[in-house]
Formats: structure tokens, sequence, C-alpha cells
């Protein structure tokens, strides 16, 4: 334990003598199945007493070297992760304090950059300390002057505490990181895997991109990639290192190829979904020493080449776009001033990377959300973090338009849900990868009566009422939604609480149907008119049955025996739902039997009354 005037002096000997060692911890995108950056995280002297970073900032702040030992780490990073040559985004820790901090602000970091040869969009200033933001109107100037020059911002531990929300109204960043509390045991935690839903329906809502700290075991990882949470890091993915690896490591590689069925109705099809790599055109790429006089003469030669990637050795470090490196050198001298430097000189150096098995749909959301160059300059794709080849925003759009119109051809024409081919060939699908899924059957009890004395167009109404209910109650990043016809619908299920999703369902329809309705008819449950067979009398507000079968893997050989077995347990809901005495009723028939193996398990049979 160091005295208080020893510590001073060990301090001072760490930041004068250049004693700090960053290390670097990959962050992984999971929708490019590609490394989006680095967090730069310090260590004191490998033997010393502040080696661990707690006690050293610890002891910094106790006695007012915060900022002094801020600009250090900061600049002993940013001269490693240059020299390192890394790829993607680097993440910086920094207060709020520094980043007010005069120094810092003056040029400080700009020069910096420039001395290492970084682009400020490559650097995403993580605000760490977890407290209120003092000088708001402070805060905001400095967020306008590092924003206007290309930084990025994240903010750290979101969950934590309640500063964390606020810090994000504050400074609205591009990256959010989930507290390694709520990561840590999702899989196994419901409580915990609400609370994450709940921070990315927040970041949807606010654009931010969320990143998961704290990954460390392959469940959690699974998880909260199906989730659709955008980005995970942690000792799973890899743990921090001098000079970490450049590509994913072989396990979580294999973990990302894991990925679960696409339910969209753009995924129809028996073919698997299209890919990056589906959409791949071969350019040669330019070596990252070349130079510009070298990039124009390429993109003379070639008036249709648009982008020029420039790579080293194989790894993906940039692009350069034609039209604005030809519109720089079209000024007078700038050829002969400029021709014989290096090409980076001119390049994007943060180009859009996806690994070639990244899904279509998930690349499309990373355009629609990236910055607008993104849309000109296309993006790079790779294999095992090799470069491949380039792919454009216009093959994307035409291959979406495509499926979108493939999709459209089988849609049903009231609701635009997908019809019986679609449903049947999703089903197939889930059968033929071994995917366990639930399949449930929805259908609207009294609608023909309902239909036949308030006519189609109240009738619709209920229908597209019901659509719309079925969409709100599923996850529509796992579950599938399918409308057969009339007033039967069809969802296959992957999420977990899929048995809470229908009883919510029957019981939204209940309460909205009923509102519906007239004064009386709700008073009275149902109005009176004539049934099936012609005979006046009274009949029951339509409400929902739904009959729910779990398919296990090898089970079922086609959707055939799939749509057999959820008909049975759709006629068993309505079966008992008739025979509910309920004003408002509906019922989920839960069919418990193992498919094909007799009569081993009794059937589940709930009533809403």
């Amino acid at each position: 334990m160091l005295e208080l005037d020893d510590e001073v002096a060990e301090l001072h000997r760490i930041i004068a003598g250049g004693q700090l060692s960053p290390v670097f911890q990959p962050i992984i995108d999971f929708r490019a199945r590609a490394t989006l950056g680095y967090e730069a995280l310090i260590r004191g002297p490998q033997d010393g007493a502040l080696h661990r970073p707690v006690q050293l900032f610890a002891v910094a702040r106790r006695h007012g070297l915060g900022l002094a030992l801020e600009h250090a780490c900061r600049q002993t990073s940013l001269r490693a992760f240059a020299k390192l040559g890394l790829p993607g985004r680097l993440f910086l820790n920094v207060t709020p304090g520094c980043l007010l901090d005069l120094q810092m602000m003056d040029g400080d970091a700009r020069e910096l950059l420039a001395e290492v040869g970084l682009a400020p969009n490559r650097i995403v200033i993580e605000l760490t300390e977890n407290q209120s933001i003092a000088d708001v109107p402070g805060m905001q100037e400095a967020l306008l002057h590092y924003r206007s020059r290309g930084f990025k911002f994240a903010i750290d531990d979101l969950g934590e505490g309640f500063s964390n929300l606020r810090m994000w109204s504050e400074v609205r960043p591009e990256y959010v990181k989930i507290d390694k509390h709520f990561v840590n045991g999702i899989a196994d935690d419901r409580m915990k895997f609400h609370f994450v839903r709940a921070m990315q329906d927040l970041a949807e809502t606010c654009k931010s991109s969320l990143i998961a700290e704290g990954i460390e075991r392959a469940s959690d990882f699974l998880c909260i990639r199906d989730m659709g949470i955008a980005c995970g890091q942690g000792w799973f993915i890899a743990r921090p290192a001098i000079e970490p690896a450049r590509q994913l490591p072989a396990h979580v590689m294999s973990a990302l190829a894991q990925s679960p069925l696409s339910f969209s109705p753009l995924s129809s099809g028996t073919t698997a979904p299209p890919t990056a790599g589906s959409l791949l055109r071969k350019v040669e790429p330019l070596p990252h020493d070349a130079n510009n006089e070298m990039a124009i003469t390429r993109f003379e030669q070639n008036p249709e080449l648009g982008v020029l990637p420039v790579v080293k050795g194989m790894q993906p470090v940039g692009v350069i776009n034609r039209h604005s490196m030809i519109d720089r050198f079209a000024r007078p001298f700038r050829r002969e001033l400029f021709g014989k430097k290096c090409c980076d000189q001119f390049m994007d150096q943060v180009p859009l990377v996806v690994d070639e098995h990244a899904g279509i749909q998930e690349l499309a959301m990373m355009l629609a959300l990236a910055p607008k160059h993104y849309m000109l300059d296309g993006f790079i794709i790779t294999s095992g973090g090799s470069y491949v080849g380039m792919g454009s925003a216009h093959d994307l759009m035409a291959t979406i338009t495509e499926m979108q119109i493939s999709a459209a051809r089988y849609a049903n024409p009231l609701t635009q849900l997908p019809g019986n081919v679609p449903i049947n060939e999703h089903i197939d699908r889930m059968l033929t990868t071994g995917t366990e899924f639930v399949a449930a059957y929805i259908d609207i009890d009294n609608f023909k009566p309902y239909n036949d004395t308030f006519g189609y167009r109240r009738g619709d109404d209920v229908i597209l009422l019901l659509s719309q209910l079925v969409r709100e109650s599923v996850d529509q990043r796992s579950d599938f939604v399918g409308h057969i016809g009339g007033d039967d619908f069809f969802v296959i299920f992957q999420s977990a609480d899929w048995e809470n999703r229908c009883w919510q369902l029957v019981s939204s329809f209940a309460e909205r149907v009923e509102a519906m309705t007239s004064p009386e008819e709700s008073a009275h449950g149902g109005y009176m008119a004539d049934n099936r067979r012609g005979e006046f009398g009274f009949q029951r507000l339509p409400t929902l049955s739904v009959g729910a079968v779990r398919v296990m893997p090898g089970q079922c050989e086609s959707h055939r025996e799939v749509a057999a077995a959820a008909s049975v347990a759709k006629k068993q809901a309505k079966k008992r739902s008739k025979e509910s005495s309920g004003r408002f009723s509906g019922s989920v028939f839960i069919e418990r039997r193992r498919l094909g193996h007799g009569d081993a398990h009794s059937p589940v049979l709930r009533l809403l009354n």
C-alpha cells in the first residue's frame, strides 16, 4: 500500500515516463458479422501498485491529477492504435470534465490525430462518468464542436443509474453501452431480457446503436444477437489484448452461423434468403501504400468504377470515392502537388465492412441508419475478415424490391400478410433445418353472424383489427405472421414467451371488439340476429380461439402435418370457448402431446372469462 506522497510521486513517474499500457478489446457488429472497432483500456506498470485501472484513476482523482492522467491515456491509446493499424473505430473513454477541458478543445486532439494519421470519424468518445452533467450549455457546445469535426459519441453502463438516462437525453449518442449486469445471464433471466428489450425500444426511437457489454457465455451471446441488439463486447468474443486479433475468432464465427431463420415476408421461399455475398462484385483493390496518381489512373481507365477499395494485405482499410477525388484533383496544380502522396489522404477510413454471410435485411437497415455517403460508396464484403469484393446500395435496393414483389404475389389482399404459399414454405424451412417452433392457429369465434348482421365493412374492420393485434403481439425479429384467409391467421413462434403473447392477443382482441360495439351490445355481450341455421337469437360478440402446437425437430415431415395438428388444436379451443359462459370469452388450447408419439401428455386449456 503506497503512502500519499508515494502515490503522487508514482503517478507522476507513470505519466511522465510513458509507463501507461493500452490494451484493446474488440466490439463486434452482429448485423455486419464483422468487427466494428476496439475499446482502448489502460493499464499501469505490470508489477506496480497502480497496475489496475481502478486504483490508477482513484489515485489520480484523489490528488487532482484526473485530467492529466486522461490526457496521457488518450495520447498513449491513439498512438498505439495507429501503430498497430487496427481496423474500424477506436472507442476512447473520456469523462465529461475532460471533454470540456480547453486543452482538448483547442486543437490538442486534432493535432494528435493528424500526427498519427487517424481521421476524427474513426474516434468514438465514450463518456464514462456516472453522474449528471452540471454544465449542460457548455456540454452542448462541446458536442457541436466535436461532432462538426466528425467525432462520434457513446455513453457507458446504461442501466447502472438514473444519470445514464439523463446523459442519453442530453448527449444524444450514436452508441449506447448496456451495463454488463443486464447482459450477464440474460439468456436465463426474463427480467433482464425485458429490461434490455425496453432499452432497445428506446434506442430505436433515438436512432442509437446498442452495444451489449460483458458477454461471457455463448448462450448470452446468442440471446443478444437474436434480440436484434446491434453490437456486442466481452470475454466470449475476445479478451483485451495489447495486440488484439483483427479477425473474429472461430468460435464467434461459428456462433454467428447459428442464425435463427428469419420469418419476415421478404424471406419467403424454400431457398435460403440472400446474403451480402449474393451482391458481390469483383473490384481489384488498391494497396494502402499506393499513391494518388495510381488511384486517379484507375478511375480514368474505368469510367464505371464508382469507388476504389483500399487494402493492407487483404484487410480492408478504406474506400476512395471517384467523384470526391476527381473533383479535388480538377483544381489547378492539385495533381502535381498530391499525385505522388499516399492515397489514404483522400480515403474514407471508416467504410462499411460486412461479412459475406450478413443478411440482406440487416444490411438494408444498417444503410438506412448510416450516414448518407455510405449509400453512394456502397460496402466492402469480406470472407473471414479478408477482402473479397464490393457491394452497391443500388444492387441491394434492387434485391429488396424483387423480394418485396415476390412476397406481395402471395400476400392476402386485405391485410397484406403472407398467404398460404409463404406460410407453407416457412414451415418446411423450419422442418428442414430442425428448428424447434410453435405453430399457432388463430380463428375468430362468432364471426359469420357478425359479418352477416353488420355488413362486410365492419367484418373487414374486425379482421384488420386482428391483423394489427397479431403483428403487435409477436416478436417481429423471430416470429412469422401469416393470413390463411377470411378470419383465420397463422403464427410461427420462436420467441420464448409465446404462450403469454397468445393470451395477451386474446385479451386485447376482446377489449378492442368491446370498444367497437354500441353500449347496449357491450352491456349484454352480444346482439340479436340470425345464426348460421337462419334461427333468430342471441349472438355473442366476436372473440378469439388459439390452438397451439409445439413442434420439435424430427416430429413432422412437411407443413401438412403441422397444419393438421394446429387445426385440431384450434378446434379444441373453439369447442371449449363455446362452452364458456362468460360474457366475453376466448381460449388458448395448447397441445402438450408429442406429435406422433401417442397421448403421453395431456393437453392444457385455459379460458378467458
